[in-house]
């Protein structure tokens, strides 16, 4: 046992929650943003602003055409696995072999593709980090290595995986349709507390599919925790904070959580009231890719999720909620804004005078190190 465990520490494989569920899952969703949204998003502003190079098809694969963001979307899968393989700290050769195994494993893992490749990119990494340097010959055996059990557990557990995420992603939209209010409440602080937690919120909702009112849901949740907690410690954290929580993240305040946990009250009890809001009044659909149910209002990405889904909904919401373009209104608008921003606000900043009156909170606890 011993020596089993002196060779892991060698090789740095970490069979622990925080490095599997904290930095592989965070990295996944960056290797998302870095793909999938940043495709859709480019294909958007093509489309909408009719920009040439953004909207022609470069390249042919398989009879079909892509533009420059159908290839970041085409991508996703190898771009996932490398993220996960940077954050296991996997070695070069090991590395650039993930990206192969990642665009097996997310075609093959069909709708819940993502969710497969975090597992299998898991375990192609571990095992090509093990086989790593111990031959002669290690530019045949680790990348051989790394592809074969890639690919393998790929074969074996991706369809399942994948297959079990999507209708799992699928019972939520369509509970969401069925209980908007209480889904709503549900939704919202769910997620939203994900996104404050050091796991990812973008990559959850990625894996599940999240669309539609779900989706909107999401969305409300993730603005109340980051506009939340980058208004009601203004006072603190000045301007810096302001941008760095409204517009970065609010898992900047886990230490501060961590010392005093009822400042998250505050943001949370928000999220539980605008996500009904969201599903109930305004009918707030987010129909772009659902990565961007997770993100909130960093780089504004949640907001430009539902203005994609309006303009173009995304394969993932027509195949899931038969998502339609639609012309956006005053009232969409409006539903977007006070949602996204106004109420996140307001509701935070209430309730969190109230905590400040009665002690629960004090001056200094929502400082940013």
């Amino acid at each position: 046992m011993d020596r089993v465990q002196a060779f892991l520490k060698r090789k740095n494989i970490v069979i622990s929650a925080r490095r599997y569920g904290i930095d592989a899952l965070g990295a996944m969703a960056q290797g998302l943003f870095c793909s999938l949204l940043i495709g859709t998003i480019l294909n958007t502003i093509g489309s909408q602003f009719d920009i040439g190079f953004l909207t022609a098809q470069i390249i042919e694969i398989n009879k079909k055409g892509y533009t420059i963001g159908g290839l970041c979307s085409f991508m996703s899968g190898s771009a996932m696995a490398a993220a996960i393989g940077y954050a296991l700290q996997a070695p070069p050769m090991v590395l650039f072999s993930l990206v192969t195994v990642g665009y097996a494993c997310n075609a093959l893992g069909g709708a819940g593709g993502p969710l497969a490749v975090l597992f299998v990119a898991i375990i192609a990494a571990e095992f090509g980090k093990a086989v790593s340097k111990e031959t002669k010959v290690d530019i045949l055996v680790t990348p051989i290595v790394t592809i074969l059990v890639g690919i393998g557990s790929a074969w074996l557990i991706a369809p399942p995986i994948g297959g079990a995420a999507d209708a799992f992603g699928t019972l939520i939209n369509r509970a969401t349709v069925l209980q908007p209010f209480w889904m709503g409440i549900l939704v919202s602080v769910l997620v939203g507390v994900a996104l404050t937690l050091p796991i990812s919120s973008a990559a959850i909702c990625q894996v599940l599919g999240l669309v539609g009112l779900a989706g909107g849901a999401a969305v409300a949740g993730c603005c109340a925790q980051m506009v939340g907690f980058a208004v009601m410690s203004f006072r603190e954290n000045r301007w810096g904070g302001l941008v760095s929580q409204g517009i970065g993240t609010s898992m900047l305040q886990m230490p501060n959580i961590v010392k005093n946990p009822r400042i998250w009250i505050p943001p949370t009890l928000a999220s539980a009231i605008t996500g009904p809001i969201a599903t109930c009044l305004f009918k707030l659909e987010m129909n772009g890719a659902p990565i961007n149910s997770g993100m909130g209002t960093c780089g504004l990405c949640g907001q430009i999720g539902v203005w994609t889904g309006w303009l173009s909904p995304s394969e993932k919401a027509i195949e899931k909620v038969g998502a339609v373009a639609v012309s956006p209104t005053a009232l969409h608008w409006v539903g977007l804004i006070l949602i996204s921003f106004v109420l996140p606000a307001v509701l935070s900043v209430i309730f969190c005078e109230a905590l400040r009156r009665i002690g629960w909170i004090k001056e200094g606890d929502l400082t940013l190190e």
